[in-house]
Order: C-alpha cells, then structure tokens, then sequence
C-alpha cells in the first residue's frame, strides 16, 4: 500500500502536477508569443488527461506546417507530455531529446529558458516514473533555476510541488516542507485564489501523513476536498490517492478501502489513466490482504504485477513482491513465500515507509518459519525507522519556524522596500506637479503672445486696408481729371461728323461708368480689366496723333473671364505710360500689352518705347496710382502662400532698340482674393 503512496507520487503527482498544473496555465505565461498559437498549444495542453491520443494526432498534423522555431519545439514538448499519459516512456524521452538539442543551439534566454524549464521538469517526471528519484531531483532543481530567471508563475510554483514531493520520496520531510511553504508563498505572491492552491495542501497532508500527524494530515486533507469538482482527473486520483493511505497509516482499512474503490472507479472510467489505474489496484490488493481477503488481494496483486513487469518498475515490482510474500504466508504456503523472497530483486531506489512494510512482513515471515532471532532484528529495525521518523518531525517543525522567520524577515524587506518606492513616487508626483505647473505657465504666455501678434497683424490688416481705400479714392479723383473729361467733350464737340460724335460720347460714359465699377472691388476678372483698358486707351490714343500704336497679345489658352486680378492692375501703368512717357514724344509711339501663362501663373506685362522709367524725370509724376498697386499686392500675398511679383525695368523695344519701360506682374493661378482675419499660412 506504501508503494501506492511511492508509485503515486513517482507519477500521479509529479506527472501530474507537471503536466496538468503546468499545462495551460504554464503555456499562457509565456510572453512574447504569437498569441493564436499560444491559444493552440493552450487548448491542447487541456485535453492531455482526456484524451492524450486525440493530443499526439493533432499535434503530428501540425508539425509538418511548423518550422525550426520555438512553437515546433513547444508542440514537441506537449507530445511528450501525452506520450507519458499513455505511459510510452521511451517515447517521451526521445521527444525530450530532441527538444534538449534544439535548447542548447540557441542562447538561454527568454522563450528558451521556459522550453528548458518544461524539458527539465517533463525529465524529473520520467525519472520519477522509473523511481529513480536522485535524478528526478536533479532535474527539478534545474527546472527550478531556469524558471526562477523571472518572475514569480505559476510554472515556477508547479516545480516547486514537484521538489518538494520528490523529498517526500526521499525520506526528506524537512526539505518537502520548505517547497510546500515555498510555492504557497509564491501563490500568494501570484495572489491565486484558493480553489488554485489544492496541490500544495494535499501535497502537506502527505507530509503530515509520512510522519504520522494524522490531525494536520487531516486539516489539509480537509482544505483540498473543497475544490474535489474543480480537479482534473489526475489531480482526483491523487486526492483519493493519497487520502486512502492516510487511512491506511491509521490501520482504518475499511474507510482506506472505500478511498482506493472510488479511486478505482475513477481511473477506469478514463482508459488512459492506465498507470493510475494499477497503482490503485497495488492499495486494493495490500487492504484486502490486511483484511483477510486473500482471493480478492490476489486478483488485484497479479494484475498489478503485470503491468509493472511490462513497464519495468522495479520499486513497484520490490513492493508487490513483498505483498505476495505476505500473502502466501496467509495462505498457508512457506515454500512459495521462501520462493518470492529469493527471487526478489533489491533495488536501489527504496523508500523508508517501504522499507518499513517490508520489514513487517519479513517478521512475519521468520514467525512463521520459526526463526525468532531474525524477526526480533526485522522488528528492532522497524523501531529504529519510527523514532527516526519522530526525528524527522523534530527536524520539520524546526525547518517550518525557520521558514516562517525568513518569510516574516523577506515580507519586512519587502514592506521597506515598497515605502521606498512610496516615497520615490511621490517625489515624482511632486516634480511632475511642477512640471505640469511650468507648462500651464508656459503655455499661457505662449497664448498671450500669440494674442498680441494676432492682435497687432489685425491692426495692421486694417492699417493696410484704410491706406488702400484713401489711396483708392485719392485716386478716383485724380484718373479721370474734370480737365480731361473737359478736353474729350470740347474735341468732340468740335466734330461735325454726327456717328462719330456719338461713338466717341458713348465709349466716354462706358469708361466713366465702368472706372467707378471697378473702384468698388479688390478683385475684377482679367477680360474686365482688358476690357477697361480698351476703352481707356481708345479715347485717349486720338489725343497722341498719327503715330501712336496700341498692341494687345492675349494667349489662346487663357480664359480671360476665369482669371482673376487686382482691379486697376494693367490700367495704372497703361494710364502712366500714356501720360508720362508716350505723350511728350516725337516719332513713333508704341504701347504693347501681353498676357501669357505657364500652367501656374499668370504672365502680364506692359511696356512703352517712351523712354524708359526715370525716377527723378520732371514729368514722373506723384506715383500716387502705384501706391495702389503696390499696397494691394502686399495685403493680399499676406494672406497668400504664393505670392502676386510686380517687376518695373527698361527694356529695348522695337527694331531700332528704344529704351522703353516695361511693367511685369505673374499672378499664380489658385491666387485668393478673400481677405480673413486669421492668416492662411505663415511664410
């Protein structure tokens, strides 16, 4: 029944708590994945203890689409795990190698150091399995150490449980209670609930139960029967498991038994749990043969006695051995009980409670044979392990106070250690207060001074504008002179040809009527402005005589009615060539206007052979219309990304190279003539 407690742990609880403790849980801890295939391997990891076949064929399916990469190693892995549901070891152990290469050709480190971790803690299962407990703690321990590398998981916690049921195998109570408390301090620090802490309590009440202190045996026996629903199948035969040898330490062989049936009736009811099933027959069949029910323990000691011959279990082998021993005592037969005991096989790997049973049935044995000097031995070595384990009692409760002195210590550090953090944040809060105070401070200057530009290139906008329209008006009253209005109807009036005096009288208001149009709008479109200047230079060309030639050249690509323009852009300089250059000169007079374009602006220029631009000409004038010019143009590029150019030179005109001006404005086609109190774009 002993080796049920052995063999329990050899598999169920180490296995188990590896494979289904760590399964999904472990898989969704580590970071960095791709987070579908973190899900899949997740899911699978789920249906290990269902259905651990289903898990191998799915996982095969997969591997042929996954590449040399850590997520092919990870399904690896969890092939492995079901291969040792099915209790196929070689198996196992040959898909742990594979995986153990593909770890040491690349550096230890972030997704490597959890495939380590898992690998390590898949080994201590195997060896555990095989009762070679040495290596099994071997690999815990480095299991142990990968994991540790970060931070507190629940995978970390899961190899705790499995150290410390391996010193549970290993007659070291001490150090089995030091990983118990070990991982219900991390699960606090995981801050897991209570139905996620199982493990640890029936793990010790083994501990409890291997020294005899059935009362705290009970107690955390008691705390995992409250989450039984919640178990896993493995996790259930573990409880059933280990709560029937509690009973059965006790002598209370009928309430062991009725453990160990439930026990059974769960391992049979899922066929995988092929290993589980036979330990628990190892329990039924020791139970009856206490209880006297010799047929019933020797169908249960045969079966089990086959399939740990197939698997090669030699600890459960030395442990059925024994039992058939005392069976065949009970039966009557010495020779075939002397026959077992000269056939069994001593293994190395032995624990003290098995030990112990054996001892108990070799006294019994030499009874019955009659040699009472080697069953007082056998009896005097069985006293020697009880007060040892009363020693080992001593050596917990020694090992529990220290454990509790290096956590109150380690929770004292840490209380410090967050006071200081406390402090540190708040001397953050303290400089991002004032941080935060600067910028508000630094923002709202930053506001009023931009408040004040706003505000002075308002002023400035209407500065500009009163300039344009005082300009504006200054110039309404000097373009069209009463003096030359006087000296057009005189000349007219003079004329005896009727047609003409009315087509002149007529082109006369038309030029009147449209100058006070155009005096009202910032911006006309360019065939109103050629339009202005036709008439203008029609009625004042017949005051320059005979040799005065008027060109106007207008692209055949321009819509001049979708063009927009300054209004009095072409018709000021017109008027001051004819008035300042063209009329004070003899010979031939020229005045030519172009308009072209290069797909983004518009070209216009003006030029006259009257001599060129003279500044300091006594006949200058006030330049009182290129002001207007001029102050249109600025205010409206000041609301403009692409500037209007106006450029003044002297240019040789005509075949004989007369020096005439020439006045030359490029308007970008998208120009905007909307005047908004907010700037468009600063240059």
């Amino acid at each position: 029944m002993r080796i049920l407690n052995n063999i329990r742990y050899l598999f169920a609880s180490l296995l188990l708590f590896l494979l289904l403790f760590s399964g999904c849980r472990y898989g969704r801890e580590l970071s960095g994945m791709d987070s579908p295939r973190n899900e899949f391997v997740c899911c699978l990891e789920d249906m290990i203890s269902k259905n651990p076949q289903k898990v191998c064929e799915k996982i095969d399916s997969m591997l042929p689409l996954a590449a040399d990469s850590n997520f092919r190693y990870r399904l690896l892995v969890l092939k492995a795990k079901s291969k040792l549901f099915q209790s196929e070891i070689d198996s196992s152990s040959v898909l742990l190698r594979q995986v153990t290469g593909y770890c040491r050709r690349n550096k230890a480190d972030g997704e490597i150091r959890h495939l380590y971790a898992d690998v390590y803690n898949m080994w201590g299962n195997i060896y555990g399995r095989r009762a070679v407990y040495d290596s099994a703690l071997w690999a815990f321990q480095k299991a142990y150490h990968y994991a540790s590398g970060e931070n507190a998981s629940e995978g970390l916690l899961n190899i705790c449980i499995n150290l410390a049921d391996a010193y549970v195998r290993r007659g070291r109570f001490d150090l089995s209670s030091y990983w118990y408390n070990h991982s219900l301090a991390i699960a606090d620090s995981l801050q897991l609930p209570p139905h996620r802490r199982f493990p640890v309590y029936y793990g010790l009440a083994q501990v409890n139960m291997e020294l005899r202190d059935f009362h705290l045996c009970d107690y955390y026996y008691d705390l995992a029967s409250r989450f039984y629903e919640e178990m896993q199948p493995y996790e259930k035969h573990i409880y059933l498991n280990n709560r029937g040898n509690s009973y059965y330490f006790r002598q209370d062989y009928k309430e062991a038994l009725e453990y160990f049936r439930r026990s059974l009736a769960l391992t049979t009811a899922y066929p995988d749990m092929e290993f589980e099933r036979n330990l628990t027959m190892v329990n039924l069949g020791e139970v009856f043969l206490l209880l006297d029910q010799t047929d019933s323990a020797s169908y249960y000691l045969h079966r089990c006695h086959r399939f740990f011959s197939s698997v090669g279990n030699a600890s459960a082998l030395y442990y059925i051995d024994t039992q058939l021993v005392e069976l065949a005592l009970k039966e009557g037969d010495v020779a075939r009980a002397k026959r077992l005991l000269r056939k069994t096989k001593s293994t190395a790997h032995i624990e003290p409670n098995m030990i112990r049973i054996r001892n108990r049935y070799l006294e019994h044995y030499f009874k019955a044979v009659g040699d009472y000097r080697n069953a007082y031995k056998y009896r005097e070595l069985n006293g020697k392990m009880d007060d040892s384990i009363r020693n080992e009692r001593v050596k917990m409760r020694a090992a529990e106070i220290a454990l509790r002195y290096r956590r109150d210590s380690t929770l004292m550090q840490q209380e410090l250690f967050i006071r200081q953090k406390e402090n540190q944040v708040l001397q953050l809060h303290q400089w991002l207060w004032g941080i935060v105070s600067l910028v508000v401070v630094l923002t709202m200057a930053a506001g009023v001074c931009l408040s004040y530009r706003r505000r002075k290139r308002e002023k400035e906008m209407w500065r500009l504008q009163t300039a344009i329209t005082s300009l504006r008006l200054e110039n309404i009253r000097n373009r069209i002179s009463p003096h030359f209005i006087f000296n057009v109807l005189n000349r007219e009036m003079n004329l005896r040809k009727e047609e003409e005096e009315s087509q002149n009288l007529m082109e006369l208001t038309r030029l009147l009527r449209r100058n006070l149009e155009l005096t009202d709008k910032l911006a006309v479109s360019l065939s109103d402005e050629l339009d202005f200047v036709r008439t203008y230079v029609s009625l004042e060309g017949r005051s320059l005589g005979e040799g005065f030639e008027f060109q106007l050249e207008v692209a055949a690509d321009i819509r001049t009615d979708r063009v927009m323009v300054p209004a009095m852009l072409l018709q000021i300089p017109v008027e001051n060539a004819i008035k300042h250059a063209l009329r004070l000169k003899e010979g031939r007079r020229l005045l030519r206007i172009t308009v072209g374009s290069d797909g983004k602006e518009v070209i216009m220029t003006v030029t006259d052979n009257g001599g060129g631009y003279r500044p300091k000409s006594a006949n200058h004038g006030t330049g009182t219309g290129m002001k207007v010019i001029t102050q249109t143009i600025q205010l409206l590029n000041f609301y403009n990304t692409r500037p209007i150019v106006m450029r003044i030179s002297n240019v040789p005109v005509g075949d004989d190279g007369t020096t005439g001006c020439q006045v030359l404005f490029r308007v970008p086609l998208d120009y905007s003539y909307t005047l908004k109190k907010t700037r468009r774009d600063e240059r």
